[in-house]
């Protein structure tokens, strides 16, 4: 059944699948990392996920740079508020890290796999609520 009346659906660029798949790629570099606790994981395979992720981010920020027509209100509301409580997250879990004494590559490692982290969901948030507003609709309180 459809509504004759409804306008036809913009063409958007594929932002969070690009963005839950980079979400996606440090998931599993983190489960890597995990899966050899006490011991030093080998960091090849982590690296790498890791870094295809930080790819996947570009090309997701990308893709939103080269949106014309868009509720950029709506999404800057959405992301920045989201951005906000998931740096607070990304910086206690970064804390964690130095207290625990974590050093070297894998503290390196880490501190880009929380900064990914802390990029990419309030990008999908943001774009998820702003890809339904009509374009220049302003954001209400």
């Amino acid at each position: 059944m459809s509504d004759s009346g409804a306008a036809p659906a913009r063409k958007l660029p594929p932002v969070v699948e690009s963005a839950v798949a980079s979400m996606a790629l440090v998931i599993a570099g983190g489960i890597f990392l995990a899966a050899y606790l006490p011991r030093q994981a080998p960091l090849p395979i982590p690296i790498g996920l890791i870094s295809l992720a930080a790819v996947l981010l570009a090309a997701t920020v990308v893709m939103l740079t080269r949106l014309g027509e868009f509720a950029w209100n709506r999404f800057r509301q959405v992301s920045g508020w989201a951005l906000a409580a998931y740096l607070v997250i990304a910086g206690m879990l970064e804390y964690v890290l130095l207290v625990d004494r974590t050093r070297g590559a894998l503290l390196l490692l880490m501190t880009v796999t929380l900064t990914i982290f802390a990029l990419d969901i309030p990008i999908v948030l943001g774009f998820s609520v702003a890809r339904h507003q009509e374009v220049g609709s302003s954001p209400t309180a």
